[in-house]
């Protein structure tokens, strides 16, 4: 029996970059001795086993073989006779299919060292092509390693293009496409991820609500870059400098499929994309199985993103639905959120990529006065004015009708003094005098 540690910790080790998990093949043993050695198991699909120490995974050397459509449609084969290469064979890059004995030396037989030297992302057989997954999964190796230099072998990427253009992507599970997705967000460069997909063709299948934006012009003197899916782009390479949430760049992704929606006659404008994109934005969340906190910002920023960029110009009452829309009052941090996609928004256009964005200040200053307004001090008040009320009136139904209008008295009295706070806090007392204390004014 041999170990070889193999896979993203060789890789990353010759990089000189981060830790990756180390994971090790195990050649020439079985399932009873690694049991008897005190290897756990826990691969439900092939002999995966965790170390009695250590917890780091070792699987026994193994082949595959397509039987069916999608990722999933393999069977393994997984004995002794199984060899080292044989088992980095199957693997998709050749930059993760070298291998480390236990005496230091490196088992590279496709010449793996080679492509991380060149910066190149090549696939290690044409066995690549039977497991869709592995567009996405190169995708996402360019979108970590596109600061390093690397790119994409040009058979590798045609390859990927006929993997799109054959159906076989059609196959694939929404969780794993999304698992991989959530990924491509975390990595340094998001953006390249989404421009990967689309060069091969995958986007349209992946991710169609987005794909369709590339060709849908904007208004060149708001969008010099004109075009939406390149303002997308942009938005998403803003949203990485801006946040390491991957939840603020697949929001910054999305925040935009409205603009596919609108009407060609009105274009380049897109008048109601925001509203247009909800209904988008959903079916693509419940498509992918995508996570609540993902889908929630996702939407808020699809619908209020432009409410965002026009703070300045809103009356302290719609500033105060904005912010309840926002939940901002229970959850500061979904605000927040929010706030990074917008600003990714405004600074994803060419010319505008340093520019500050002081509506994200407005719209922090308006939820901090707001939540200074003290709801317990105004209902003690309240209650000791009906309280004095009620001595001149010893109606039992009377005070009984009092209580249960409470609530929604005391209520609508915070969302005045809310709407006042935010009126001095935004500098626009004067100019909302005598409209700030409705709560019926119609949102702009």
């Amino acid at each position: 029996m041999k170990i070889y540690l193999v896979g993203g910790a060789v890789r990353d080790a010759l990089l000189g970059i981060g830790k990756a998990d180390r994971d090790y093949v195990v050649v020439g043993a079985t399932v009873q001795e690694m049991l008897a050695l005190g290897y756990q198991q826990v691969g439900r699909d092939f002999p995966v086993f965790l170390h009695p120490q250590s917890r780091e995974e070792h699987a026994l050397a193994r082949t595959e073989r397509k039987t069916g459509p999608g990722h999933t449609g393999f069977s393994f084969v997984a004995d002794p006779t199984v060899t080292l290469e044989e088992d980095l064979a199957r693997r998709d890059l050749t930059i993760n299919a070298m291998a480390r004995a236990d005496d230091g030396s490196l088992i590279d037989p496709f010449n793996g060292s080679s492509d991380l030297e060149q910066r190149i992302l090549r696939h290690v057989s044409p066995a690549f092509s039977e497991d869709p997954l592995r567009v996405l999964r190169v995708a996402r190796f360019a979108a970590r390693f596109a600061h390093l230099g690397f790119t994409i072998a040009d058979s590798t990427m045609a390859l990927m293009t006929q993997m799109s253009a054959s159906g076989e992507l059609d196959h694939l599970v929404a969780e794993r496409v999304w698992t991989e997705m959530e990924k491509a967000m975390r990595e340094r460069s998001a953006a390249v991820f989404v421009q990967v997909l689309r060069d091969c063709g995958a986007l349209r299948v992946i991710l169609p609500e987005v794909d369709a934006l590339f060709g849908v012009p904007q208004p060149e003197q708001y969008h010099p870059e004109v075009d939406s899916g390149v303002h997308t782009l942009m938005c998403v390479e803003q949203a990485a400098a801006l946040s390491d949430d991957p939840v603020v760049r697949f929001a910054t992704l999305v925040h935009d499929v409205g603009k596919a929606l609108t009407p060609k006659d009105n274009w380049p404008h897109h008048y109601g994309h925001e509203h247009l994109g909800i209904q988008a934005v959903a079916a693509l969340c419940q498509r992918l199985r995508v996570p609540k906190k993902y889908a929630t910002i996702a939407r808020l920023a699809s619908e209020y993103h432009t409410h965002c960029h026009r703070v300045a110009e809103l009356r302290p009452v719609t500033i105060l639905r904005l912010l309840e829309s926002l939940d901002a009052f229970r959850r500061p941090q979904q605000m927040a959120q929010f706030l990074l996609v917008c600003e990714a928004d405004a600074r994803g256009r060419t010319g505008f990529e340093q520019r500050s964005y002081p509506q994200a200040d407005i719209l922090r200053s308006a939820l901090q006065a707001a939540t200074e307004v003290d709801a317990a001090a105004l209902l003690a008040h309240r209650r000791a004015r009906d309280e004095k009320s009620a001595m001149s009136d010893t109606s039992s139904e009377q005070e009984q009708k009092g209580r249960a209008n409470e609530g929604e008295i005391v209520k609508e009295l915070v969302r005045r003094h809310r709407t006042r706070a935010i009126a001095v806090a935004t500098g626009r007392v004067k100019q909302d005098r005598g409209t700030q204390n409705s709560a019926e004014q119609k949102p702009e």
